[in-house]
């Protein structure tokens, strides 16, 4: 959905340069007036007004802020779903490739959609609240389809096994989503809550209060590569404690500008341009996704293509590309072999502010996809050297058990 952020920010005649009111046709999360009151820089983004960024810092400054310090980003338009039901684990498990069942109380996953083809639907992260209930966190960008998809197959489940399922889906009028990302994200949430969050580790999830208001759910995960948080919270509150958050001086406001640099940085995909239906996980180099349980039974969605490709390889495969001359290489930027070829294309791209190099992903064909392979970009008709390359291209700094 980010595929074409950049343009947005660049192009003439859209709402970062327009009197937001000419985008009254968008979803306003309940951080809007708040944002518009700090400066933001609002624009339509999947149907949700959002900030690209703020007055006071450029994408640049921000993104390195976010290594160095904390940033608070808006990411209320992400679809919230509570599932319940006592065979809640086993329903999910008709749709994603994870094993639900298996997952300690309290603990998420980060999982897929797929389809009988293989092809990924949408990337989502599942918390096992008890073993009756699940809390779903999905892309914005497949909010209706995601919506009609956990509908169908709740239909298929009950009809099949009798079992009754219990899914809602909440606004952003009811429920808010703040990620407080960065080294020093733990140390300013702390201040806020009486969480122990040296007992929450990466892909944990506790229920507590945050600036004194109460039933905020906070999972330690992120879209950063950084450690951090992803806070849901009353839709009502959120601009309360926003503005807690913000009296530490070590956090600072961030918009999607760079949320998009920063999970590219960290080699995590974005659905609709780096992944989508036209894709299977071991294509997106995320076998890693297919839990092995579920490989040895078959029985999630695709199971037949994925399986044959894990086992006989894909054609093509996700490589990082970097670049160390010329422009950047966006969406759809082809990428061309040492000798001359058109061998595959871009999917996202963009300048690393951490590394002072222009960085990308894409797909090339299996054969050449390892690092040190040397090719080439096409970008506005000419040719720059690049190389394809490990990901993620920034370590990552989760917050892991030792």
């Amino acid at each position: 959905m980010l595929r074409n952020l950049h343009r947005i920010i660049l192009s003439k005649g859209n709402c970062v340069r327009k009197n937001v009111r000419q985008c009254s046709s968008a979803t306003k999360t309940s951080l809007f007036d708040f944002h518009v009151q700090k400066g933001g820089k609002m624009v339509n983004f999947g149907g949700f007004m959002l900030p690209v960024q703020y007055a006071d810092q450029s994408i640049s400054n921000s993104h390195v802020f976010t290594r160095e310090n904390a940033s608070l980003f808006d990411v209320s338009h992400m679809l919230q779903t509570e599932i319940q039901g006592k065979a809640s684990c086993e329903f999910m498990e008709t749709l994603v490739t994870a094993s639900v069942k298996n997952l300690p109380i309290g603990s998420a996953t980060l999982t897929i959609f797929t389809d009988e083809n293989g092809g990924i639907l949408d990337d989502l992260i599942i918390t096992k609240v008890a073993e009756d209930h699940l809390f779903v966190v999905s892309n914005a960008g497949r909010k209706e389809h995601d919506m009609g998809h956990m509908k169908q197959g709740q239909l298929a489940f009950e009809k099949k096994t009798r079992e009754k399922i219990n899914i809602r889906f909440y606004d952003p009028a009811e429920r808010a989503l703040l990620a407080l990302q960065g080294p020093k994200a733990a140390a300013a949430l702390q201040k806020l809550t009486d969480v122990n969050l040296k007992s929450l580790y990466f892909m944990e999830s506790v229920v507590g209060p945050v600036a004194g208001i109460k039933g905020c759910r906070i999972s330690r995960c992120g879209y950063t590569g950084e450690d951090g948080f992803e806070i849901s919270i009353p839709a009502i509150k959120s601009a309360y404690i926003a503005e807690e958050m913000l009296r530490n001086e070590e956090v600072k406001l961030a918009g999607l500008g760079a949320r998009d640099s920063l999970r590219l940085e960290a080699g995590l995909c974005l659905y609709g341009s780096d992944m989508s239906t036209k894709t299977t996980p071991v294509e997106a180099a995320l076998t890693w996704l297919v839990d092995k349980q579920r490989r040895e039974a078959a029985d999630f969605p695709g199971a037949k293509q994925i399986l044959h490709q894990i086992k006989e390889k894909s054609e093509i495969k996700r490589v990082g590309l970097i670049s160390k001359e010329g422009p950047p290489a966006r969406h759809d930027a082809i990428i061309v072999s040492s000798y001359g070829k058109d061998i595959g294309t871009v999917t996202s791209g963009c300048p690393a502010p951490s590394l002072g190099k222009n960085i990308a992903m894409g797909y090339v064909p299996t054969e050449i996809s390892k690092a040190g392979t040397q090719v080439q970009l096409k970008i506005r008709g000419k040719l720059y050297a690049a190389e394809v390359a490990k990901m993620p291209f920034v370590p990552a700094h989760y917050y892991r058990k030792k």
